[in-house]
Parts: C-alpha cells; structure tokens; sequence
C-alpha cells in the first residue's frame, strides 16, 4: 500500500496539468452551448490545449498549469493504494503458467487488474468529483465558487447530497477497467523485460 502511494505521488506530476487541460476541453462544450442559447455565437471563443496552456502560463506562470495539485494527489494517492494490493491479491489467486517460475497466466493478470482497476476507480470517485469541480476555471454566473476540498465536499454535500460524489462513476469504471487489465497483462507478458534485454 505505501509502494502503490508513492508510485501515485510521483505521477502527479505528468497528471494534474493533464487532468487541468483535459477538464477545461471537455467543459468547452458546455460554454459553447450556453452562448448559442443565449444568442452570442459570436462570443464563443476557440479554445485549444495549446491556447490554454499558454494562457495559463502568460497569466499565473508555470504553478497555474498545477492548480488542483492537492486534489489530483488525494484521488491518485488512494487509487493507488487501493488498486496495487488488490491487483496483487486478486492476481495471486489465479492459475500459474506451466513453466515452473510462478507467475499467473496472462488472462489471469488481465482479469484481475481489470477488476481491481474500475473497484479502485469507484473507491475513489469522490475525490475525483472533488477534483474536477476545483480545476474548472471557468465558472458561469451563478455557478458555485469553490475554496478547497475542504470547503466543495461540504458545498456538494449541502448542494446536491452524497450521491454526486459518485456522478461518473460508471463511465470511470469502464475506462479504467481495459486500462490497467492491457497494462498488467502486457507486464506480466514481460513485454518491457525483452525490449530492455532482461528476459529473452
């Protein structure tokens, strides 16, 4: 558990500017759509990873590409705490390959890290939600402001109750279940080990 928080505390990173850029995108449509309706087509601004990045970077320098830091690393943290133990677990108790060296078979490691991946990904859904909500820079009139985690788990509890914690929930599951299911399986194929030259 400590090994798989680590692993998620570095990763952050590469992440949180990633997850920052990735939000603000898919938020677009949501800004396009409500100038239409509100007949300012010609308001709607092109918006593009580059161009936010840039503009991220001319106004708040290279910490505004990490805003929501705190956010990402309690959701990457505990995923990874949750997902690495139970993959191993999950994985151990599987058929081992004929070969005599102990490893699982490879739908084995598949089917497990597949399993573990989308229970990790609804355990910290929460956070997630929490997450988002935090890196969305844009925020239309009426819309609520956010301080901290702190302050959006106690708004979105007021606001909408404990079941927003889990909005996407499905969705996250579904992706992220293929995701680590191809890695581990790819892993433990040793696919890494042969490009390196350690397993032949």
């Amino acid at each position: 558990m400590m090994a798989g928080g680590l692993a998620g505390l570095c990763q952050i990173v590469v992440t949180t500017p990633m997850e920052l850029l990735k939000i603000q995108l898919q938020d677009a449509g949501r800004v396009a759509a409500q100038a239409k309706a509100s007949g300012k087509t010609a308001d709607i601004p092109k918006i593009s990873a580059t161009s936010i990045t840039l503009k991220l970077l001319r106004e708040k320098g290279i910490v505004g590409l990490y805003k929501g830091t705190a956010a990402t690393m309690l959701r990457d943290v505990s995923f990874s705490v949750v997902y690495f133990p139970l993959f191993a677990h999950l994985n151990s108790l599987g058929p081992r390959k004929a070969d005599g060296s102990g490893e699982a078979v490879f739908w084995c490691s598949f089917l497990s890290g597949c399993a573990s991946g989308s229970l990790a990904a609804l355990a910290v859904n929460p956070f997630d939600v929490v997450k988002t909500r935090l890196q969305l820079l844009s925020k239309g009139a009426g819309e609520t402001q956010y301080r901290g985690i702190a302050d959006a788990i106690i708004k979105i509890v007021k606001n909408e109750g404990p079941k927003a914690f889990f909005k996407g929930g499905a969705c996250r599951m579904i992706v992220i279940a293929p995701l680590f299911g191809i890695a581990q399986m790819v892993y433990y194929f040793g696919v890494g080990e042969a490009i390196l030259g350690y397993k032949k």
